[in-house]
């Protein structure tokens, strides 16, 4: 059965999100490429000022896309995995929109485009499915209610995990930095060694390239990893709502609460990541680069249960998957 015009609008719209996002996204690599080097710090950013207003237009067509898909379908707009990709995607561009009101973090574009275009890209190429009503076992107010917060979820903790992983590389170039720094203010044994150090010093400049440019002007690594964990914190909220929700609405319509289903596993795995990083960063001291490293591994087993749980394994959640 062919897709209904409104749904093709819905998808037209996608598309055209994904290409401002694809412009952003380039503008904004531009816009990193030149930090170091641009000079007074209230000079204006040229390539930024493109960035969002192209990001803004693609998150205005990717609002509208959501929007027009839940028209076309006449009913809420997160019912499968392609519906499930495009909404968490808009999430995540909400709180980088969002992060902007308190800082500069125009510099994050690039790394939270990155992901959301390559997540649009999966969704309209593999995951795609016809606008069309609910299955049996999805016509309830649980739907509404348990898979809402679970996107929302999902779309926390795509932008905790990628702070996560600015703040180790940023991290790294602090301590290299630090020791750069410690070996040019040791008194040179000759002039000859001074010279060879400052030489030393010029060539890892040089080959730090896009990477140095970017971490010189970015926010200290703590800084990241405070972030992270408080989006992180928030995420966990929004992910214990929805495992009780979910195990409520299991016992609507399944007659039990729990069942070890792959989907339902996979989840209680993922709560438990996250609930170990909250618990280790607040009172074991697992700050840095430990809290980074168990914050990316909850967001590994969320991809893992969106894809393999969904895809792969045979599961009761199996309308979640594409078809």
């Amino acid at each position: 059965m062919p897709e209904s015009p409104l749904g093709q609008v819905s998808l037209l719209l996608v598309y055209g999100a994904m290409a401002a996002y694809l412009v952003a996204f380039v503008a904004f690599a531009v816009d990193l490429s030149g930090l170091r080097d641009r000079g007074p710090a209230q000079r204006r950013r040229r390539a930024a000022g493109i960035a969002m207003a192209t990001t803004w237009l693609g998150f205005a067509l990717h609002l509208l896309g959501v929007v027009t898909r839940a028209a076309a379908a006449g009913r809420v707009p997160w019912a499968n995995m392609y519906e499930f990709s495009i909404l968490f995607t808009l999430v995540a561009m909400v709180i980088f929109l969002a992060l902007q009101r308190g800082r500069d973090m125009r510099f994050l574009g690039a790394f939270v485009l990155g992901p959301v275009l390559l997540m649009l890209g999966i969704a309209v190429s593999v995951l795609y499915v016809r606008a069309d009503g609910l299955q049996p076992a999805l016509q309830t107010y649980w739907l509404v209610i348990h898979v809402s917060v679970a996107t929302l979820a999902v779309g926390v903790f795509s932008i905790g995990a990628t702070l996560s992983i600015i703040q180790l590389v940023q991290e790294r170039a602090e301590l290299r930095r630090a020791h750069t720094t410690t070996s040019a203010s040791a008194p040179a044994a000759a002039s000859g060694a001074a010279t060879a150090t400052l030489t030393q010093q010029n060539e890892e400049t040089k080959a730090r390239g896009l990477w140095g440019r970017l971490l010189d002007v970015a926010p200290s690594s703590v800084e990241f990893e405070r972030l992270a964990f408080r989006l992180n914190a928030v995420g966990f909220m929004m992910w214990t709502f929805t495992l009780i929700a979910g195990a409520i609405w299991a016992e609507h319509a399944w007659g039990r609460p729990w069942g070890w289903d792959a989907k339902e596993v996979w989840s209680f795995v993922i709560w438990v990541v996250y609930a170990a990083y909250l618990h280790a960063r607040a009172t074991r001291g697992w700050e840095g680069r430990r809290s980074a490293y168990l914050s990316i591994t909850g967001f590994a087993a969320i991809l893992a249960n969106y894809f393999l749980v969904n895809l792969v394994f045979n599961s009761l959640h199996s309308y979640s998957g594409i078809g």
